[in-house]
């Protein structure tokens, strides 16, 4: 969770709202957005809840623990405040009998909207807190308000999922895909580079779906013809300048084609990251049949050394469900070869959690709970061995990392294949040459000189 705090001096003219987001990236995007906007009317933003004249939180509706961190962050902002506006995917969720989650867990909030809807929350805003002005886009820096740090940030492509998974709500709650237009999607990105981001992280909830729902339309690009599509925008994306790191990537056939860009650098110092985040969730056919996963049929472990052998530096990060309803031991032990075999870089490991509303709470033999429990724990002790193995080959090369911080003990980095907060940390040595120095958000080289299970340690190289 995130509390966001303006810049701007103290004015108790000058209506002041607190904010708290929560859940995935996507949900960051649209706090974003909401921030952008509230800056651009005029308002300010407070560090803490008693401080502000109104709370903004936007929820995570998606696991049982997002769902409780979600309602217990809006208690605490009413308790706190008492004027609260709620919006975010908890805020999409109904219980049984058609009542809102949040309206009947906390009924004195002043609103409740779903996810990505800007333009309610900021109804609301102006119906129980008045904006001061009219716009003014001086008051907002081109790349609007972020909650990341200046040096990367989040790229949302589009919203929503067409997708039907049994395990998941997502599209309940934010609807089917609506891909952005791609000049939209560039400006954006612009303006991201030119503010100094050094980093660009592509996010939605299906990214090699891009485009599908407008047939692959073509937009234009500085007057060039583009197709609405992932590889398009990815080799658009390329020449900005920045780092360019792909996430929730689908392992459909056409990311082959983003691999061979993954080996390119441009002379402006732009690139593909040689980085996939790939939802596999399981191995087993059947388990992948049950879920309603797409691309389930795809021979997976064939297309990641397809992939290596075109782009040998290639990381691979994904998530898995442990403890699906069905699931067999056998299967279980299926997937662990799986994750042995295909030797994946990063990896994560949730225990299936019977979300209220999910299809998949209606499938036969569901697993006892402590299995879930003992299987994700046996899930994650294989792949602290596959990454502690995958990390030490990396002993003795020099790796290009961007800064994350910087204090007298040296600096905190990150390699190539190291997303923010889901990943491993490369551990910089202080420097013994005032020309060696480095800031926040610098692109530096990096000997390394040991691993451990998730992160390295090094000198400048």
């Amino acid at each position: 969770m995130s509390i966001h705090s303006s810049d701007s001096p103290t004015n108790a003219a000058i209506p002041r709202v607190a904010f708290a987001s929560l859940g995935c990236p996507k949900a960051a995007s649209d706090s974003e957005q909401i921030l952008t906007q509230l800056r651009a009317e005029g308002y300010e933003t407070s560090k803490t809840y008693e401080d502000a004249d109104l709370v903004i939180v936007n929820t995570c509706g998606f696991i049982d623990d997002a769902v409780k961190e979600s309602l217990d962050t809006i208690g605490e902002a009413l308790q706190a405040n008492g004027k609260v506006i709620v919006t975010g995917c908890l805020g999409a969720k109904k219980e049984s009998d058609g009542e809102g989650v949040v309206q009947k867990m906390h009924p004195k909030v002043l609103a409740v909207t779903g996810p990505h809807a800007t333009h309610e929350v900021m109804q609301a805003v102006h119906q129980h807190l008045p904006k001061p002005h009219d716009p003014f886009s001086d008051l907002v820096p081109p790349q609007g308000v972020r909650l990341t740090p200046r040096h990367y940030a989040y790229l949302k492509i589009s919203e929503g999922c067409n997708h039907r998974c049994s395990f998941c709500i997502i599209p309940s709650m934010r609807g089917d895909l609506v891909s952005r237009p791609i000049h939209e999607v560039m400006r954006e990105a612009e303006n991201l580079v030119k503010a100094g981001v050094k980093e660009i992280l592509v996010i939605s909830q299906d990214t090699s779906a891009y485009g599908v729902d407008v047939k692959y339309r073509t937009g234009f690009v500085e007057g060039r013809a583009v197709r609405t599509r992932m590889t398009e925008l990815v080799r658009e994306l390329s020449r900005l300048g920045a780092w360019i790191r792909l996430h929730y990537v689908y392992p459909y056939p056409h990311v082959d084609e983003v691999l061979p860009l993954m080996n390119e650098v441009h002379e402006n110092g732009g690139r593909v990251l040689p980085y996939l985040d790939v939802p596999f969730q399981h191995a087993s056919q059947r388990i992948l049949k049950l879920m309603k996963r797409p691309a389930s049929s795809e021979r997976n472990l064939d297309r990641i050394r397809a992939w290596r052998a075109i782009c040998p530096d290639l990381t691979i990060r994904s998530t898995f469900i442990a403890g699906f309803p069905g699931e067999t031991e056998a299967e279980f032990e299926e997937m662990l070869d799986f994750l042995r075999e295909a030797e994946l870089d990063r990896v994560g490991c949730f225990a299936y959690s019977p979300v209220e509303g999910a299809a998949a709470n209606e499938l036969p033999d569901p697993v006892p709970d402590e299995v879930r429990q003992e299987r994700q724990a046996r899930f994650m002790q294989v792949q602290e061995a596959v990454s502690r193995k995958r990390l030490a080959r990396r002993v003795g090369k020099v790796l290009k990392c961007v800064v994350d911080e910087v204090g007298p003990e040296g600096g905190i980095a990150r390699s190539m294949g190291d997303a923010p907060d889901i990943d491993g940390k490369v551990y910089v040595a202080p420097v013994d040459k005032p020309w060696k120095r480095y800031k926040v958000g610098d692109i530096i080289s990096v000997r390394i000189a040991r691993s451990d299970d998730h992160d390295l340690w090094g000198t400048i190289g």
